[in-house]
């Protein structure tokens, strides 16, 4: 049985989705009840309903366990308290390897959410057990926010400059690669990147999808205050707010950079490009 945590959020999701198409049976740890259907129709087995900083709730989401992949909720404040608590879970029932969805760059101290999950991987390099930690870079869905703009407006609005530069990665590549890890030996102590395309400006973003999309489309930088302004007023709390201005402003100032060899090697194939990304999830 394979423990997926923060399994109601579009990664766990599509991790469970790609575990039931190996027949794997999961059980998915889910903050309340009202996530329990979503988790359930993408293919968990079993549900656990509780809080990841609950010892006790762990214990329990942990019997009869043999694998976790933990996933922390997105900047998330106690990031490296729930990965403490996963660990000694973990350890507790003893012969248990832990796949740790951690953040591509991590020592990055400019941006919280990434060296939070630092502070959680060197928990898991000292905690005597089996695991493989997987980096991720941001995902090419993060750019579905924009597409009612893109599509009704023509325009990519981005809380950064036009020439700034970023890898992406298309989730359900990562997805396909934890499936293969999660249900293949061999990667134990593994840290992998996974990165789908070598950095883009987002003036190369916006031609990607003029070009697929058959119609002009201008990147338009949105102000930090203005993203602020519109955040709170969608009800974003503040530690949110402030993690996610930290992430703009150092985008701004040097990108996110990453190679795409490591994912390619683990696929097998090459990745998910840009444009069969936005071809895919625009098409009918």
């Amino acid at each position: 049985m394979i423990l997926v945590t923060g399994a109601a959020g579009k990664t766990g999701l599509a991790i469970l989705a790609a575990l039931k198409q190996q027949g794997v049976k999961t059980r998915a740890f889910v903050k309340d009840d009202e996530q329990i259907l979503s988790v359930r129709k993408a293919g968990a087995n079993e549900v656990v309903v509780g809080d990841l900083l609950d010892a006790d709730v762990w214990r329990l989401a942990t019997t009869a366990v043999s694998t976790i992949y933990h996933i922390a909720p997105n900047m998330h404040p106690q990031e490296v308290r729930l990965g403490q608590l996963m660990v000694a879970a973990a350890r507790a029932i003893g012969n248990c390897r832990v796949v740790y969805h951690s953040v591509i760059h991590p020592q990055i101290r400019e941006m919280p959410h990434h060296f939070s999950k630092l502070k959680v991987e060197n928990v898991l390099f000292n905690s005597g057990l089996s695991y493989t930690v997987l980096q991720p870079t941001a995902y090419m869905q993060n750019l579905l926010a924009y597409l009612p703009s893109i599509q009704n407006e023509g325009v990519l609005p981005v809380p950064y400059p036009a020439k700034t530069r970023l890898s992406l990665v298309d989730l359900q590549d990562v997805a396909t690669v934890a499936a293969k890890i999660l249900t293949e030996p061999g990667h134990e102590y593994a840290t992998y990147e996974l990165v789908g395309n070598r950095p883009m400006s987002q003036t190369a973003v916006a031609d990607t999808f003029s070009h697929i999309l058959q119609r002009p489309v201008e990147v338009r930088p949105v102000s930090i205050d203005a993203w602020e302004a519109q955040a709170r007023a969608k009800g974003t709390d503040e530690f949110t707010i402030e993690t996610a201005v930290s992430m703009f402003t150092y985008y701004a100032q040097s990108g996110m950079a990453g190679n795409p060899h490591q994912l390619r090697y683990l696929l097998g194939q090459n990745p998910t490009s840009l444009a069969d990304f936005i071809k895919r999830t625009t098409s009918g």
